[in-house]
């Protein structure tokens, strides 16, 4: 699993970039992929600060359930406060991951994970587990990011490359969308749908994915790939004065598959 710490301060940044507009109309494009109705049970895997969940919520309505795990207390914590002012059923939140989750056979219509199986250490298992809590002929959608398609503007290009190099050890395979659909296959699935879903940030704007991901960034690479904080610092800085010749790139891949 990850080795970015989710105490409360990183769910808490976490969340703040989950709000910018470049995720919430990520959050767009997954639900309409969902294509959820009126009384359909859902879960969603790695619900982090609940936000998919809460607008999954008004979607399927009282007659529906929402479901969400994560492995992180302070994520459970965050999600929790809002699902509490949340239209719709009565979000469940709970502790699990995609490898364990705690749920009985053919309990959902529909499983959902947004930037989590990139961090699993066993896919298949996890699919696995998928399947098992599925509906016949349930569906999942699943959204990672392939690490490699990242563009960003840097004055040093050979820092940038090990910056990013030294990012890519939070993650279990920062390229898993180059075999996520070999993966779903393997598994039992057949994949109906696939889409790109980038990010675009042309100009420094703190407002953004991207500026909110610097922060982590330069908090986690120090230390790893010979990364020291000061140059971490100076990778940061160096981002941030670039100003309106700032750009930022980065493909998302979104996979719905059917449970045969």
């Amino acid at each position: 699993m990850s080795n970015l710490q989710f105490d409360p301060g990183m769910s808490r940044q976490i969340e703040s970039v989950y709000m910018t507009p470049d995720v919430i109309e990520q959050r767009r494009v997954v639900r309409i992929a969902l294509a959820l109705r009126p009384g359909d049970r859902v879960l969603d895997v790695g619900v982090g600060p609940g936000l998919l969940a809460a607008e999954m919520a008004d979607e399927v309505g009282p007659e529906g359930r929402v479901c969400g795990i994560d492995i992180s207390d302070s994520m459970l914590a965050i999600a929790a406060s809002r699902a509490e002012i949340t239209r719709g059923p009565t979000i469940e939140l709970e502790p699990g991951s995609a490898e364990r989750i705690p749920h009985g056979a053919e309990s959902f219509d529909v499983v959902v994970s947004t930037q989590v199986f990139e961090y699993v250490d066993d896919v298949a298992g996890a699919l696995d587990e998928v399947r098992r809590v599925l509906r016949p002929a349930g569906r999942v959608v699943l959204l990672d990011t392939d690490w490699g398609s990242i563009v960003w503007r840097s004055s040093d290009d050979e820092r940038m490359a090990r910056v990013l190099t030294a990012f890519e050890e939070h993650l279990e395979d920062p390229h898993l969308p180059r075999t996520l659909g070999d993966s779903l296959d393997k598994a039992g699935f057949t994949v109906t749908h696939l889409q790109v879903a980038p990010m675009l940030n042309a100009g420094f704007d703190p407002r953004t994915y991207s500026a909110g991901l610097i922060d982590i960034v330069a908090g986690f690479v120090p230390g790893r790939g010979g990364i020291t904080e000061e140059e971490a610092r100076a990778w940061a800085d160096d981002l941030r004065g670039l100003g309106d010749s700032y750009f930022f790139s980065l493909n998302r891949y979104l996979f719905v598959a059917s449970a045969l």
